[in-house]
């Protein structure tokens, strides 16, 4: 492994979004330039999943999905739904179960609505024995509960996005929880929240992601072609620089335990040897 190239995987990037319909191929090949050597498209619904499905037939290596349904979708769940999610969870193209959690912030779909969706999948996640990639906001004692109340059954699970405070952070980690980190700790207005508490992530539990095409990292050199009104996964070596800075660590450091983290957690294939 060359010593200046530091393989980054990005954990949770909506590459089936619109934003990305007419330039995929282009986002994709900036982040492989940029050493972002794998990534999972999130899957947020049957068909975001579907399409996920189709880019790691297209990349077998580097790209895999997950399936879920986002909080703000719950209302759309059906026993139709149910069956094809049950059905795609068994593509060897999914690596996690999600995204799905709580999002009381909004309440695109009312509360009890997304917590009975979130228990379906949380069991589907059993039933398959997949990780789990969840999404929690302005919900975080529900979310807390209904998470507790499954542990003992679940595999590795991973609460992506996080920017709770230190409280969460702990209570996560005494579950034996992963955390995932995005771009939201470059924003110098909302990051400073989060920058204290990163040092207090075990390398072992500590995965990033860009969330594209949200939270663009704010305050950084934009690459030549990017677009500051749409995150590309490219933008994932100014997260883990903001990451290492803040736990005080050389980023090639943090970066070789960011891979070994994600390709464990994921059980994803190490590609070192065809890079």
């Amino acid at each position: 492994m060359g010593h200046m190239t530091m393989k980054l995987i990005d954990i949770g990037a909506n590459l089936t979004h619109p934003a990305f319909a007419h330039d995929l191929s282009v986002v994709l090949d900036r982040a492989f330039a940029t050493h972002v050597v794998q990534m999972i498209a999130t899957g947020t619904d049957v068909l975001s999943i579907q399409q996920g499905i189709e880019l790691n037939a297209m990349h077998p290596q580097r790209i895999f999905t997950t399936v879920g349904l986002h909080p703000h979708n719950s209302k759309d769940f059906s026993d139709a739904i149910g069956a094809e999610l049950m059905q795609l969870a068994h593509s060897p193209a999914v690596v996690a179960i999600g995204e799905t959690g709580l999002d009381f912030n909004r309440n695109y779909s009312p509360p009890a609505q997304q917590e009975k969706v979130f228990e379906w999948l949380l069991e589907l996640a059993v039933a398959r024995n997949l990780p789990l990639f969840l999404h929690e906001r302005d919900a975080h004692d529900r979310f807390f509960d209904i998470v507790h109340h499954y542990r003992e059954q679940l595999h590795n699970v991973v609460v992506h996005c996080f920017t709770g405070d230190r409280r969460a952070l702990f209570r996560y980690l005494d579950l034996d929880l992963y955390i995932g980190i995005t771009g939201w700790v470059c924003d110098e207005r909302r990051g400073y929240d989060l920058h204290p508490l990163l040092p207090s992530i075990p390398n072992n539990r500590l995965m990033i992601e860009t969330d594209a095409p949200y939270l663009f990292p704010r305050g950084v050199i934009v690459p030549p072609g990017v677009n500051q009104q749409r995150n590309e996964p490219c933008m994932l070596p100014f997260i883990l620089e903001e990451v290492a800075r803040h736990q005080k660590k050389p980023a090639q450091e943090v970066s070789q335990n960011l891979i070994a983290t994600t390709r464990a957690f994921f059980d994803l294939p190490d590609i070192s040897m065809a890079d």
